[in-house]
């Protein structure tokens, strides 16, 4: 079911319910009020009947009919009330000469009390008085019915305006709900109408203050979405132009493989530059995809504490064997054991790419230093250094120091600086006095 449908049952089960509690609310109150009224009727009219002379009640001044009920800004009905009046003993004295006649004695009865006439199934309600002197007693009855049409005809008076509204109002909600919710089927036609690529935020004018967060955040999606397909794109676009020379260079070794069938050495030669050459693209894709992981930023999700002196020790480990094969020496000085929020499989790629980049460019027979401190971790290597122009674009996709005779796709310093811009960590670059490059991170 759609909101709208939803909505508009809501209300017409809501203003029938409350028009139906409201309606038996006013119903009880009403006869309660009416019976209030009309018990105060009868006992004010057998209180007047009390000051007649009963004595001689041939000369009281009181018509055989109901004259003394009625008023001069209407007619009461002449069965609104009914009264005779008995002596002690039970015999009739007087009454009104209509329903009067059919009441009932009751010696001991006083006060109000419900009951019934003579030969009749209908409710009265009765009140009874005796006069001061003890020798009479009075009874004046009203019918229960007439007190529940009266108090039915108060309750439709009052209710019926409102019944009649009812459809209007009903209406008027309907037509004010279908106008508020014009925001939403504004949204639903831009999103059927944007294109698969479009990363704009939505502008869907004024909404609603809680319609709002909904574009907010479709709006955020919609940035995230177009963060990951730009990646995306320059990670193919990235990889097709980092490739093309390796597998060029594939290509031609395999060639020469194939025409230097009789050439032992020239074969051999081919073959490990092929060796080689597989090598450096295998490193280029992994380095790739490194880069396109440390850019993405559902990363942070998978945060959790990493113990960086064990972190460094493993990263240590894994690179021994390259610095041995290239003559370098491997020294880490712990001076704390911090534990940070981060991506373990990220971190351990920074580490590794910061400890390949110092064994690659640092002379044979030097070394390449850790220090690990609570705040901070620093490489330093004893590389020839780099200029201030050279050091600002470290770290820059597929950017390398000219001049370098080392083979690398300049990506290693960029993932380094991707994965600490997602800790938050701040990275620089600096001279080692003596010659050499520091990198240091600090968080």
């Amino acid at each position: 079911m759609s909101l709208f449908l939803r909505l508009g049952v809501g209300f017409v089960l809501l203003l029938g319910l409350c028009w139906g509690s409201a309606s038996l609310s006013a119903w009880f109150q009403t006869r309660d009020t009416i019976n209030e009224l009309f018990d105060t009727q009868l006992l004010l009219f057998a209180r007047r009947l009390i000051t007649l002379d009963l004595t001689a009640p041939e000369r009281a001044a009181l018509p055989k009919n109901k004259s003394l009920l009625r008023h001069h800004r209407g007619d009461q009905d002449d069965d609104a009330l009914a009264f005779a009046i008995f002596t002690r003993d039970g015999r009739p004295v007087l009454n009104d000469g209509e329903n009067g006649r059919r009441l009932p004695f009751d010696a001991e009865a006083q006060g109000f009390h419900d009951g019934q006439l003579t030969d009749d199934d209908d409710a009265w309600r009765f009140v009874w008085l005796t006069t001061p002197d003890g020798q009479h007693r009075i009874v004046v009855g009203q019918e229960w019915e007439y007190r529940d049409d009266m108090a039915q005809a108060l309750v439709q008076s009052s209710i019926l305006p409102w019944l009649i509204a009812l459809p209007l109002m009903l209406l008027l909600l309907l037509g004010l709900v279908w106008h508020e919710l014009r925001p939403l089927k504004r949204i639903t036609q831009l999103l059927a109408q944007r294109a698969p690529d479009d990363d704009a935020p939505l502008n869907a004018g004024r909404v609603p203050q809680e319609v709002k967060p909904l574009t907010e955040a479709l709006n955020g999606l919609f940035s995230r979405i177009g963060a990951m397909v730009q990646r995306e794109r320059r990670f193919t676009a990235d990889a097709a132009h980092e490739l093309r020379s390796p597998l060029a260079a594939l290509r031609v070794q395999s060639e020469v493989v194939q025409l230097a069938a009789d050439d032992a050495a020239m074969r051999q030669h081919a073959l490990q530059q092929l060796d080689a050459g597989i090598q450096r693209a295998t490193r280029l894709v992994d380095q790739l995809l490194a880069l396109s992981r440390a850019e993405a930023d559902d990363a942070r999700g998978a945060f959790q504490p990493v113990d960086l002196q064990r972190l460094l020790q493993t990263a240590l480990a894994e690179q021994l064997p390259h610095a041995d094969r290239a003559s370098v020496a491997l020294r880490l000085e712990s001076r704390a054991e911090p534990v940070i929020q981060g991506h373990p499989l990220l971190l351990s790629l920074l580490v590794r790419n910061l400890l390949d980049n110092a064994i690659r460019y640092t002379p044979e027979g030097s070394e390449v230093r850790i220090v690990l401190e609570s705040r901070s971790l620093c490489v330093e290597d004893n590389g020839k250094g780099l200029s201030e122009a050279e050091m600002q674009r470290l770290g820059e996709r597929f950017w390398r120091p000219p001049g370098q005779e080392k083979s690398g796709s300049g990506l290693g310093l960029s993932i380094v600086r991707n994965v600490a811009q997602l800790h938050g960590m701040r990275l620089s670059f600096s001279q080692r006095q003596g010659g050499g490059l520091l990198v240091a991170l600090r968080w």
